[in-house]
């Protein structure tokens, strides 16, 4: 235990490890609804396109960066593993951590990119008009709440498929996680749905009034 936290703490495994911390740090806000994967994270955000330059367009930059910094880590802590039985001289040390970083960097793109092919076929880019589409239908809450800049939602479009959306409401209507809402109109600008409440008949948490 003490030998992988030291390979962790090291040069430059530890530039990848707190990385790695902001990462699940992050997917664990996600998972627990006080953040979402929000449309700035498309591959049309600022983050996105510097990523297809890359070749690694088509998924959100999010999973991509996760995806990074992971192999990245891996890669690395491997590499400080194996410099650490080696008893390197501390200038050859630092030479070959240095090369160790951009092993581990260049494997990090390799395998990310790999892996992004696949993936971006669960990620169909979305014109403005497919939005529109969805405006009139019901939708699912996947958030804890639903306020007037957070949140998000399931909706099935009219093939079948369904794809997770940005919702955002102009009351203060509560909309637990589950509970069914109406789309009624898109924000083309803020790239997000405006719901309302469903009634009774198609929200199984919502009671009529006796």
């Amino acid at each position: 235990m003490t030998g992988f936290l030291g390979a962790a703490l090291s040069f430059p495994t530890v530039l990848f490890s707190f990385l790695l911390v902001v990462v699940v740090g992050y997917w664990l806000l996600v998972l627990t609804g006080v953040l979402d994967l929000g449309d700035d994270l498309d591959v049309d955000g600022v983050p996105g396109t510097f990523l297809a330059g890359l070749g690694l367009g088509g998924v959100p930059s999010a999973v991509i960066f996760s995806l990074l910094v992971a192999v990245a880590w891996f890669v690395s802590l491997a590499g400080t593993a194996l410099l650490d039985g080696l008893g390197l001289g501390a200038g050859t040390r630092i030479a070959v951590s240095v090369g160790v970083l951009l092993a581990a960097a260049a494997c990090a793109w390799l395998v990310t990119r790999l892996v992004a092919v696949p993936l971006s076929r669960l990620f169909p880019t979305e014109t403005d008009a497919t939005r529109h589409a969805f405006v009139g239908r019901l939708c699912v809450v996947r958030t804890g709440t639903v306020t007037a800049d957070f949140g998000q939602a399931e909706v099935t479009a009219t093939d079948g498929s369904s794809a997770v959306v940005q919702i955002r409401q102009p009351g203060d209507e509560k909309m637990p996680s589950g509970s069914s809402a109406l789309i009624y109109d898109y924000d083309t600008e803020g790239e997000f749905f405006w719901v309302m409440p469903a009634g009774p008949a198609f929200d199984p948490l919502r009671h009529a009034p006796e």
